[in-house]
């Protein structure tokens, strides 16, 4: 249950909440798969940590979405609002085969269950094509005591991508990325990771080890990227 706020800056952001469904780890997804999108040339609304404060939401009416905000206070995370942006439409907007394929192995490599024809997560704005909502990728952070067990792991619901058809140029698509995704630039993104976001009843990992976690997860996975081409070339029509 996003919300669309005005922050202290005067700009408005795509609230994304740390005391919904899937509390933190959503954030650190969003966080991570939009830095590694952009990194890689992609459109994506303009990421930013936004404090919630106490008495915000005090006077809500709804039980449920007032309980959301007292279990929210704090640092949870912004996107910048696109106004007037609409659904990516795959009849009516066309993706050339190359950025197709780069989307593609994007959501392969952090296995992004949610960029499907029910739920695109891709918007045109002033006739470009952006990417947003990550927040359901890298789904390994939901058991990571098994968390090295994920790295090498194929990613078997990519056949539900909304772009698979156009995946046709993955062995150049992997050239690309593999190359701008340098280790220093994941390691960067990864020790940006808020504190407050990183701990977890499930284990007694410090700050300091999940970010570990995450920017080994990352680098590592890109020993295996060439898998991700015989993924799409097994699945798609």
């Amino acid at each position: 249950m996003p919300a669309i706020i005005e922050a202290s800056d005067k700009e408005k952001y795509v609230l994304k909440f740390k005391g919904a469904g899937q509390g933190t780890k959503a954030l650190i997804a969003e966080y991570l798969g939009g830095k590694i999108a952009h990194q890689l040339g992609f459109l994506v609304p303009t990421l930013a940590f936004c404090t919630l404060d106490e008495g915000f939401g005090r006077t809500e009416p709804d039980e449920e979405i007032q309980d959301l905000l007292k279990a929210s206070v704090g640092l949870n995370l912004g996107l910048k609002y696109l106004p007037g942006s609409i659904t990516f439409d795959p009849v009516v907007n066309f993706v050339p085969d190359l950025i197709a394929s780069m989307i593609v192995w994007l959501d392969i490599y952090l296995t992004n269950v949610d960029r499907t024809a029910r739920n695109t997560n891709m918007l045109m704005w002033k006739n470009e094509l952006w990417l947003i909502d990550h927040g359901a990728a890298l789904y390994f952070h939901h058991n990571r005591a098994q968390w090295k067990s994920a790295i090498q792991k194929p990613f078997p619901m990519i056949q539900n991508h909304v772009l698979i058809k156009g995946a046709t140029k993955m062995e150049e698509a992997n050239e690309i990325i593999t190359t701008a995704l340098e280790t220093k630039f994941l390691e960067s993104i990864c020790n940006e990771l808020p504190e407050e976001w990183l701990s977890s009843r499930e284990d007694p990992m410090s700050a300091d080890q999940v970010r570990s976690m995450y920017y080994t997860y990352l680098s590592e996975r890109l020993l295996f990227s060439s898998t991700f081409i015989k993924e799409v070339v097994h699945v798609r029509p």
